[in-house]
């Protein structure tokens, strides 16, 4: 059944081959061949050393039968390493036929905002950010903060940052949703435990050709930039607040130097945050199913908690525990973005009929 599914690329493959012969002087012709042939040259090696695999395991099945005691036991060692081979290269197979997401190459557009529970919300925000900026120091990617409203006892009300590496998106894009904390904050005196919450949205930075956006829907205020208390941090008017009536999404950017970079950071969210509108929209038509096993990280969705009394940290989109609430809180959540990828990729799998 696999080798049908894969006959159709093989031909498809052969066929860019005898296009790029005979494209000519039609240079863009060229390269669109050319990505396309790259894209599938990948599955065509496992394809071949697949079928290779298959032919060998067929050549050792008929050394089975013979009477050479040695023979046979060096045959039915072959058999059991090709069977595990083919096993490896049927499950990679499978997952490079999977539509690849075009946004997991991208840079992120992190932002964080505090839920219920007042101050200690805001603490809970804060951590989240520190974890995330952790997370991707370990990556070797880079943080920069677009704006920031903190609380008065060092917590955030809200923060935007991009977070710039390779495959950023596609690591992080689980982790949109509501995130809660239950622990004993340091101002209760009677050691009750409260509970709090936290928004994570994680949107892909969109390319400008990707979202046409009508000057006439975008209301643009410009005014000074705060600090910590109210204090203003400089006397020019800077910062940049973008609302698109439409849709009624508003967008603030403070932290550059100038009014022209702040208006661009501001419109590059904005841009995200319509993207992401549209990929909801498309999500909800074509993936119901699968939004109700793995979610799509949409805000209203409680995702995860962290439990100080417990010291654990549970993920309920998957039922996934891990008792090193402390690492977690540092940047190591590679095990839920691992457990949360194999899900969805079995998830998607099945869609596909290739379990």
């Amino acid at each position: 059944m696999l080798l049908e599914k894969l006959s159709g690329i093989e031909e498809r493959y052969q066929e860019i081959n005898q296009q790029l012969l005979q494209v000519g002087d039609d240079y863009q012709r060229a390269a669109e061949l050319g990505k396309e042939k790259s894209d599938l040259e990948p599955l065509i090696e496992a394809i071949n050393e697949y079928k290779d695999s298959l032919a060998q395991l067929k050549d050792a099945r008929t050394l089975l039968d013979v009477e050479d005691d040695e023979m046979k036991e060096l045959a039915e060692m072959e058999v059991q390493d090709l069977e595990a081979k083919i096993q490896g290269l049927e499950s990679r197979i499978k997952k490079l036929l999977l539509p690849k997401d075009p946004r997991d190459k991208r840079n992120v557009i992190l932002e964080i905002r505090a839920g219920a529970g007042g101050d200690e919300a805001g603490l809970f925000a804060g951590d989240l950010f520190r974890m995330y900026s952790r997370y991707a120091e370990r990556q070797g990617w880079k943080v920069e903060i677009l704006s920031l409203h903190e609380t008065g006892v060092g917590g955030i009300k809200e923060i935007s940052a991009i977070i710039k590496g390779k495959g950023a998106f596609s690591k992080l894009k689980y982790e949109s949703g509501v995130h809660r904390v239950q622990r004993v904050p340091e101002t209760e005196s009677q050691g009750r435990i409260h509970t709090s919450t936290a928004t994570v949205a994680v949107l892909a930075e969109v390319d400008d050709v990707e979202i046409d956006i009508s000057p006439n829907d975008i209301q643009m205020d410009v005014f000074i930039a705060g600090g910590p208390g109210g204090q203003s941090v400089q006397k020019n008017a800077t910062a940049i607040r973008l609302t698109h009536e439409p849709t009624g999404i508003v967008v603030q950017c403070q932290d550059e130097r100038s009014q022209s970079q702040n208006r661009a950071r501001a419109m590059s969210i904005l841009k995200a945050r319509l993207y992401e509108l549209e990929e909801q929209k498309r999500r909800e038509k074509q993936e119901q199913a699968r939004r109700s096993q793995v979610g799509t990280g949409g805000r209203s969705e409680k995702i995860r908690t962290y439990n100080f009394p417990q010291n654990r940290v549970t993920d309920h989109r998957i039922n996934y525990s891990s008792h090193q609430l402390d690492a977690v809180l540092d940047g190591e959540i590679n095990e839920f973005i691992e457990e949360l990828s194999t899900e969805d990729e079995a998830k998607r799998l099945a869609e596909a009929g290739l379990e």
